[in-house]
């Protein structure tokens, strides 16, 4: 029992001792808390008053910043406000210039129409009194003074043209003249001018009548073997073939010939002489064709082009041998061409052929030309050749070759001896060239002169001028080219002469 006792006191002093050391401990706690806290709070009063200071600095900057961003706006505000102002007064000093200008030009626009009325009026007037003092009207002086500027706007185109006409003529004939001697003087070509006669010389005028044959059966076979007509008249010794076909006529030619060398004459004979002469005329006509390709130099020819090329060599034109002329005038082109840098092939083949449509005018119908130049074409001949042929006698040609066969061409048919006219029809065609100037006013003689190729004209001094004397030269020409026909060409010459005469005593 009294170990429980002293259990329980024993528990109870030990609860009491626990319970006051645990209140010392809380008490001690307590003053640490409460010291704690007290730190704490000066801490706290400590940052409190920290952190307030730096927000009143911090406020203190912004505000600072703040009221300098102010007086910098509204710095800028000042000045952009004088800016502003001043503009405004600029803008108000020019307005009052405008109007001040404005007004300035409305005055003058109106002192300029009262200044343009008073004009008119006294332009008025003016023309007034000019019309009362020279008797015409303002449109009639308008016409008058209009016709004036023509002439003269006319006169001196007239007069520039004749200067410029003149430079180009002087260069373009020397030049000219250059080439073309050139070319002749290398040309060293015979004259042939016999025409082919259709007369056969009989040893006597027995052979006459044997040619006639009983009741002329040898006459008619022989007209009908050759297709030509045989005249038997009272010419001694003579007889005389005549045929449009110059082929023809040369094969009667040469079998009546043959016919009073060998002295057998009858039909049979007959009809074997003409076989010959054919054959012999055939083989001529070839020979010469290869002549004439193998003189020009030209290559590439058809044989049928050969063969018509021979048939040339019987055929005329003013006395002078077409086959001849042809080669002189293919040599020529081609001397020409070489001169000026043109197709020299070209102008020698067109200068050959270019008379070809003449072995075939008496079977075909057209001109020489267009009948040569089919003949080309269809044997294959280029076309510029061909088209030379076609042009050599055109006023206007479409290449340098065709130009050059066409000089070529008036070159040989022109110079000396080349060709024969009878008296009747040369004085004729001078004849001719003196109407042709003598029916032009002003003009007081006219000659021509070197056998037609030149007409030299004297006008009146009176009438007209230098000018006017240019522009009748070219009316001339014109009008002779339009009315006659005449080979090569013709040189037309105006002179206008002025002669003062005056007698000391």
């Amino acid at each position: 029992m009294e170990t429980i006792v002293a259990v329980l006191v024993a528990l109870g002093l030990g609860t009491a001792v626990g319970f006051y050391v645990r209140v010392l401990i809380a008490q001690r706690g307590e003053a640490a808390a409460r010291s704690k806290a007290s730190a704490i709070a000066a801490e706290a009063d400590e940052t409190k008053k920290r952190l307030v200071l730096e927000g009143q600095e911090e406020a203190l900057k912004l505000r600072t910043a703040a009221e300098q961003e102010l007086r910098d706006r509204r710095a800028e505000l000042q000045r952009q406000e004088r800016r502003v102002t001043h503009r405004d007064e600029q803008l108000l000093r020019r307005g009052e210039a405008l109007e001040k200008r404005e007004r300035g030009l409305v005055q003058k626009e109106h002192d300029l129409e009262v200044k343009e009325a008073e004009l008119e009026d006294f332009k008025a007037k003016q023309q007034a009194q000019l019309e009362a003092i020279s008797g015409l009207s303002m449109n009639d002086a308008k016409d008058l003074l209009i016709r004036k500027a023509e002439e003269d706007v006319q006169y001196e185109l007239a007069r520039r043209y004749r200067d410029a006409e003149e430079r180009a003529k002087e260069e373009a004939e020397q030049k000219a003249r250059r080439i073309v001697t050139l070319a002749i003087h290398r040309l060293a070509s015979d004259v042939v001018s016999e025409n082919s006669t259709a007369v056969v010389h009989l040893p006597n005028d027995e052979m006459k009548g044997r040619l006639i044959g009983r009741e002329g059966r040898n006459i008619r076979a022989i007209e009908a073997a050759t297709g030509v007509d045989l005249i038997v008249d009272d010419t001694p010794e003579a007889v005389t073939v005549s045929c449009f076909d110059p082929i023809r006529r040369e094969v009667a030619k040469l079998a009546l010939t043959y016919l009073i060398q060998d002295g057998r004459i009858h039909p049979a004979r007959i009809e074997d002489m003409v076989t010959k002469a054919q054959k012999e005329i055939e083989d001529t006509i070839w020979k010469e064709g290869e002549r004439a390709v193998f003189e020009t130099g030209v290559r590439g020819m058809n044989p049928e082009l050969i063969k018509l090329m021979g048939r040339l060599k019987y055929r005329f034109s003013y006395g002078e041998n077409i086959l001849q002329h042809s080669i002189e005038v293919s040599l020529l082109s081609g001397m020409l061409a070489a001169e000026i840098g043109a197709n020299i092939d070209v102008a020698k083949a067109g200068g050959l052929l270019h008379d070809i449509g003449k072995a075939l005018t008496h079977e075909v119908e057209g001109t020489h030309a267009e009948i040569g130049a089919e003949v080309a074409r269809k044997f294959g001949i280029p076309e510029p050749i061909w088209r030379a042929i076609m042009e050599h006698h055109d006023e206007e040609m479409g290449s340098v070759e065709a130009f050059l066969v066409a000089a070529a061409v008036a070159v040989s048919a022109a110079r000396p001896g080349a060709r024969k006219d009878t008296l009747e029809h040369y004085v004729k065609r001078l004849e001719a060239l003196e109407a042709v100037a003598n029916a032009f006013p002003g003009i007081e003689k006219s000659f021509a002169i070197q056998a037609g190729r030149e007409v030299r004209i004297m006008v009146k001094p009176e009438v007209g001028d230098d000018v006017a004397a240019a522009s009748l030269a070219r009316d001339i020409v014109k009008k002779i080219e339009d009315t006659l026909v005449y080979p090569g060409q013709i040189k037309v010459m105006v002179i206008r002469e002025i002669r003062n005469v005056e007698y000391a005593k």
